[in-house]
């Protein structure tokens, strides 16, 4: 049966798919859109079951803040020529301003949310049918506070999104501090917050390197807890020095401000 390039067309803007995919579907659907839509659905859930094994570690990280509410999150698949295409990006853009509106509470939540009538999981499939490449939706966080701030590094491979207590936080004040999450890696907001199993494994490898070094026993705790306090100060982001100021800390320049920084989250498909 002949299909039109304005059915194909049609079909193209309604599934994303590729020109041949929507032609061939039309052509065994005998024109009935319904049914091409399933055709190219299971298409690319065929293509995925196939690549299932494959590695995804390019992709797409995004991120957006809204009063008090922001989040990111990282669409991901198999090579940097997929991830910088530009239906890509619009489709992990279009997952999070799902989340942005919604406000899943997990990663299983966002897959399952609704986007004109299709849940982000199965758009994701559909794109895999389109590409030929395994995608996966492998990262979301949330921060929730008075205000919020959230940073996308050029390339779209890193983003943070901060948490502060209080309300109309300059834009700013806020960016500085996701910008220095993203360019410092912090491991925790705080020293309090770092988890007791890092700090047992700091203390652990300060004792073993103060014992090479020919320091007495009795001696290797005191060591180890000041090497600690060094890690702290270069891995929570409010003990970190400023990257704008390195005289000052991060905790300084909130303080300064009147800000008081509450949670973040930061997501990189960058080697580190």
């Amino acid at each position: 049966m002949a299909v039109t390039m304005a059915e194909i067309s049609k079909l193209r803007t309604m599934t994303g798919a590729g020109m041949m995919d929507c032609k061939n579907a039309l052509i065994e659907a005998e024109n009935d859109f319904e049914k091409a839509i399933e055709i190219i659905r299971k298409k690319g859930q065929a293509v995925a079951a196939k690549r299932s094994d494959r590695e995804a570690s390019e992709g797409c990280v995004l991120a957006a803040a809204n009063g008090k509410f922001a989040a990111v999150l990282a669409l991901k698949c198999e090579t940097d020529f997929v991830a910088k295409n530009a239906e890509f990006i619009a489709l992990t853009q279009s997952i999070l301003d799902v989340a942005m509106a919604q406000k899943p509470a997990s990663l299983a939540e966002l897959k399952a949310l609704q986007i004109n009538g299709k849940s982000v999981e199965d758009l994701i499939v559909e794109r895999v049918g389109v590409t030929g490449e395994k995608m996966e939706l492998d990262f979301y966080e949330f921060v929730e506070g008075g205000s919020t701030s959230a940073y996308i590094h050029p390339g779209n491979k890193l983003a943070t999104v901060v948490a502060f207590a209080e309300e109309g936080v300059d834009y700013q004040v806020g960016r500085d501090v996701a910008m220095q999450a993203a360019a410092m890696n912090p491991v925790s907001l705080d020293r309090a917050s770092v988890p007791q199993k890092m700090i047992d494994t700091e203390l652990e490898i300060g004792r073993d390197k103060a014992r090479q070094e020919g320091k007495p026993e009795n001696m290797l705790d005191k060591i180890a807890q000041g090497r600690l306090n060094k890690f702290f100060q270069e891995s929570t982001l409010l003990e970190q020095s400023f990257i704008k100021d390195g005289k000052i800390t991060v905790a300084d320049y909130l303080k300064a401000n009147k800000v008081t920084a509450i949670a973040f989250k930061r997501v990189t498909l960058n080697q580190e």
